[in-house]
């Protein structure tokens, strides 16, 4: 999750981290305003570690995950394996772009 975690927060543009709901979510710097559009987080049922998307209805990726979400998108991380990270930052650059439109 720390390796995440600095993927996210290397990201293009003024990423920062922010604690809301118990858990961390980022945020990015449009104009002057901070919007959130993702967060870390595990999934009770599998255990399974995830980034959570906000607006994420808005992505398409092949990779993202709805489940009973009507605005969020997840992409699942595999512990076990080594992370995508092309996959992860394709992912991000797609959301926040969709802020700065």
């Amino acid at each position: 999750m720390l390796a995440v975690r600095q993927i996210i927060l290397n990201q293009p543009g003024e990423v920062s981290e922010i604690w809301t709901y118990k858990m961390p979510f980022y945020q990015v710097l449009v104009g002057r305003k901070a919007k959130r559009f993702c967060y870390l987080w595990t999934d009770k049922k599998t255990g399974l570690p995830y980034i959570g998307f906000v607006d994420g209805y808005l992505l398409n990726h092949p990779d993202l995950v709805t489940d009973n979400r009507k605005r969020m998108k997840i992409f699942y991380l595999q512990p076990e394996k080594d992370l995508p990270v092309e996959k992860i930052n394709l992912i991000l650059q797609q959301a926040i772009s969709l802020l700065n439109r």
